[in-house]
């Protein structure tokens, strides 16, 4: 049975603009200089947590151990306890929760009870972005048009989830066309450091570290912006709803040290890909990847979602930058109220959770340590099947030159000599005959999950294909 926290007297008042704020000031371990930024959010939410019960207080001595079992490559596991700030769900997993959320309440009152009592305790976000279909694409009403079909196909799917929207506390309803979920995760629900006024005694508000775990691998992206989050599976997402912890391994933590600048026609999409195969070379599965080093500093917000969004293709929990200036100010640009950007840097300056990459003395203790140049990264594209393998530009034609006769796999197709030059033809609806051979592009679109929130290169590739149609290139 829960008990009364054994780390409340590490509560204390922070006063911010007149207001009077309440946190566990987590800055009073010693052993907090040392800790990985990613390791201290796990830190303060089993301080904060800490009932004995879900949340046991050897299990924050166990995290605060982290540097004597984790620094070093050891077999030592230790099992904790997190309980993430928030979770975020898309409508194609999403819609599973809600229904179950529908049957409880429905069963609450067969059995004569009040079924509005049926809530998510944790803040809890769908946004729907998976039904959308492309049917209509190359017109300026392409985009309405597919719209209206997306209304007209998950209509019932829709009508209850306006329902659950309505229904439902604590729960928020993203509607079809607000955009991806990862880019109005980044750009609108992130909170960095909630506000929460329902766990005080005395209706001040507790300050803690915004946290996420998604029915969706790449909630990962959302480490850009320095919020510690991950994918799970429905289940763990419907428990973390409920109230319950997540049972997690206290992770080693691989220190990835960025350092210079990019060159100027570079982009985050070369850096990434550079990053990830890097990264799978090294082995980082079920480990925390914490960015570090002056060469953060030259990259914005974009760019890091762009590198945090990959993190399920180079295989580690998390991709994970903390917080610095740069990430406060991505909160004023994105529109957020310049009173709460001043409540979060207040928080983070107590709490020793805002970071200077420019300032090593900052630099926590790492399992690994793995340093890049960005000035080293290439042009570069990924395939031809998986979007890991990458590859320079420069080798572009003979990398794919191989792998037309390389043995069947991720980097072959084996085609037959005999069989490199065939071609054939077809006539297409404007009644031409066109034909196809080896490395022909059928299919090509600016669009992308992992470069959603990054306008340099979604502009870059617009550009890109003004310029190609410019030179002469025709689209069947």
């Amino acid at each position: 049975m829960a008990g009364p926290n054994p780390f409340q007297n590490l509560q204390k008042e922070l006063t911010v603009n007149g207001e009077c704020f309440r946190y566990f000031d987590i800055s009073s371990f010693e052993e907090l200089a040392e800790l990985p930024y990613s390791i201290r959010v796990l830190l303060e939410s089993a301080v904060r947590n800490c009932d004995n019960f879900q949340v046991l207080e050897k299990d924050v001595r166990g995290i605060l151990s982290w540097k004597s079992t984790k620094s070093i490559k050891t077999d030592v596991e230790l099992e904790i306890p997190f309980k993430p700030a928030r979770v975020i769900l898309q409508d194609f997993t999403g819609v599973p929760a809600v229904v179950d959320f529908a049957a409880m309440r429905d069963a609450v009152l067969k059995l004569g009870g009040d079924p509005d009592k049926i809530n998510p305790i944790c803040p809890s976000d769908l946004v729907i972005d998976h039904s959308v279909q492309v049917d209509f694409a190359r017109t300026p009403d392409a985009l309405n048009k597919n719209q209206d079909l997306e209304f007209e196909r998950n209509k019932e799917r829709f009508t209850f989830l306006k329902w659950g929207a309505k229904a439902f506390n604590n729960m928020l309803i993203i509607p079809p066309g607000s955009g991806i979920v990862h880019q109005v995760n980044l750009e609108y629900l992130a909170r960095v450091v909630f506000q929460d006024d329902t766990k005080s005694k005395d209706g001040s508000k507790i300050l803690y570290p915004d946290s996420v775990v998604g029915t969706d691998s790449h909630t990962t992206m959302i480490n850009g912006l320095g919020v510690v989050g991950w994918g799970v599976g429905g289940i763990e997402a419907e428990a973390v709803m409920l109230g319950q912890a997540i049972s997690m391994l206290l992770p080693e933590v691989i220190g990835y040290k960025l350092v210079g600048k990019l060159n100027p026609l570079v982009t985050s999409t070369d850096l990434v890909l550079t990053i990830t195969k890097n990264l799978r070379q090294i082995g980082v599965v079920g480990k925390f990847v914490e960015f570090f080093g002056p060469g953060v500093s030259e990259l914005s917000i974009a760019d890091r979602a762009t590198i945090s969004n990959m993190c399920p293709e180079y295989g580690a929990t998390v991709g994970y930058f903390p917080i610095d200036q740069n990430a406060l100010d991505y909160l004023r640009q994105t529109n957020r109220a310049e009173d709460k950007v001043q409540v979060i840097e207040a928080y983070l300056k107590a709490t020793n959770q805002l970071r200077n990459f420019s300032d090593a003395s900052q630099d926590p203790v790492y399992t690994q340590v793995i340093e890049l140049d960005l000035g080293t990264v290439v042009t570069s594209v990924s395939g031809p099947k998986r979007p890991h393998d990458r590859v320079s530009v420069s080798d572009m034609q003979k990398d794919f030159q191989e792998c037309l006769t390389n043995k069947v796999g991720f980097k072959g197709f084996a085609i037959p000599d005999a069989q490199l030059k065939t071609e054939g033809s077809f006539s297409w609806t404007d009644g031409n005959t066109y034909s196809l051979r080896h490395g022909s592009v059928v299919i090509a679109a600016i669009t992308s999950c992992t470069n959603t929130s990054n306008p340099s290169v979604m502009l870059g590739a617009g550009l890109l294909a003004k310029k190609a149609v410019a030179l002469g290139l025709k689209v069947a």
